[in-house]
Parts: structure tokens; sequence; C-alpha cells
């Protein structure tokens, strides 16, 4: 069987800049690639602490309108701990909300991107 792993997710924003410091200085992410190949391609990829995918966002490597993805979730030991980070990081996050199949807070990039953060629901 072969493994796939999942290494980039691209994000569409519409400036570089306040998405390199929302994801890199306001969430503590590493930037692992800020590359400039020429005028029309800039590359940056973020990598958020403990995780082994990475999420890609610049100029010339995406069709995507900005703010249009709604669908990226992480995963974390404890939902309110990672509340109470962003708060103190200065993001606008809500929760702690219970589903059912897992404790979660949300928020949003400055693009308007969203993002759900998710305690897994423990098993016996």
């Amino acid at each position: 069987m072969v493994e796939y792993r999942i290494e980039l997710i691209q994000v569409p924003v519409a400036d570089l800049n306040r998405s390199r410091e929302f994801y890199g200085t306001t969430l503590g992410w590493s930037v692992d690639w800020d590359v400039e190949v020429d005028e029309k391609t800039h590359f940056i990829q973020v990598t958020p602490p403990g995780s082994a995918a990475s999420i890609a966002f610049g100029r010339g490597v995406s069709e995507m309108q900005p703010g249009s993805l709604h669908a990226l979730q992480v995963v974390v030991d404890s939902a309110d701990q990672a509340l109470a980070d962003l708060t103190a990081r200065g993001v606008e996050a809500r929760g702690v909300e219970d589903l059912g199949w897992g404790r979660f807070v949300f928020f949003s990039d400055p693009d308007g991107n969203s993002w759900a953060v998710q305690e897994l629901p423990k098993h016996d």
C-alpha cells in the first residue's frame, strides 16, 4: 500500500505581507520559505508547530479567490488551550464548541479563510 501524506495546502490571500505577518508572527507558525521567483511568482510556505503539513500562499500560485477557503482544520491536544493561545495572540476566535466528534475553536485569517481547531474526542 502506498502511503499518501498531505504536504501542502494552498490558501488564497490578497496581501502577501499581511498574511506572512498573520501566520508567521501573530500565530507563531514557522515561515519555511519566502521566495520571489520573478515578477509574477512569489511563494510563501508556513508550518504550524508540530505539523507535518504546511500551507502556502503567494502570487502566481493559486487561482482561488482570496478568502474562499472555508474547510481548513488543524488538530490540537486541548481546545481550551488553543482558544487561550489564539486570544493571547490577538486572534479573534470563537469556541469552545462540543460537536460530538470533537471540541472546536474557530477563527479566520485577515482575508476570511476560515479555520477549525479540533480537539479529538477521547476514546476508551
